[in-house]
């Protein structure tokens, strides 16, 4: 039985592969994991935030999920 004080369980993750959006998103950011649940992915970028939506596993059996560029907004000031 977990205690008051023991850190939350972690949420299973996947790979993911980000396309699409500025070509100056570094490829190191592009594949990440994220939780299994998620649709949407949240990229903060030369002082905004880039958005990605869920779209579909990547074909020819690589196992990560495709999360396709969407928009771009501003950081609130």
């Amino acid at each position: 039985m977990p205690e008051a004080n023991d850190p939350p369980a972690l949420a299973p993750t996947i790979p993911a592969v980000l396309e699409g959006g500025p070509n100056d998103l570094p490829a190191t950011v592009r594949r990440l994991r994220v939780p299994a649940d998620d649709q949407k992915v949240k990229i903060a970028h030369r002082g905004g935030y880039e958005h990605f939506e869920r779209a579909a596993p990547r074909p020819s059996g690589d196992t990560a999920v495709v999360f396709h560029w969407t928009t771009r907004t501003k950081v609130a000031e």
